[in-house]
């Protein structure tokens, strides 16, 4: 087995051919407007919509998401949240027939597809949201933004970098390994 080399030498070259060029990409990727984000159709049921049947629909889709509430005409009414569910629902003997807008949080942040991308971090990071919902000018549902959904996109944007990463990018070896 090979063992650890000195670090000299090797990271100055795997820095400048890795992290570099990331660095020089990350601005203009953050300032991108969240229409370049793909994301997944949020989970959205209309006002009067029962608190279990808003939990069915939270386990059916796998994921730990906020449930929007969206009028006829698709105005955002509220969210559902996580925070809302396990803070405010559970273990407090709560009639789950009750309908959804007795827990939702009713002016919720939200973020337009013209946001930045860098908004949306600051957002989730400063106000600790998982879940933002997208609304265009008139509060219409149209999407959500997730952190999953930010990190697939940043990702996405380096694939020959990350993909041509060795586990430990400063770690070199004395000698090779192997039989």
């Amino acid at each position: 087995m090979g063992t650890l080399g000195p670090m000299s030498g090797s990271p100055s070259r795997l820095d400048e051919r890795t992290e570099h060029p990331v660095l020089e990409r990350i601005p203009s990727l953050l300032d991108a407007e969240l229409s370049v984000v793909s994301r997944r159709e949020p989970l959205t049921v209309p006002p009067g919509t029962s608190l279990a049947d808003c939990l069915r629909l939270i386990r059916r889709s796998g994921v730990g998401d906020s449930v929007l509430v969206a009028d006829e005409s698709g105005r955002l009414v509220g969210v559902l949240t996580e925070r809302d569910i396990f803070g405010r629902l559970i273990g407090t003997g709560a009639d789950l027939s009750a309908p959804v807008e007795t827990l939702l949080t009713t002016e919720p942040h939200t973020l337009r597809l013209t946001d930045s991308v860098r908004a949306a971090m600051e957002l989730m990071q400063t106000g600790r949201y998982r879940n933002i919902p997208i609304v265009d000018a008139e509060r219409r549902v149209v999407g959500i933004v997730r952190p999953q959904d930010i990190v697939r996109y940043l990702a996405e944007s380096f694939p020959e970098t990350l993909l041509n990463l060795p586990p430990r990018p400063h770690q070199t070896m004395d000698e090779s390994e192997g039989a």
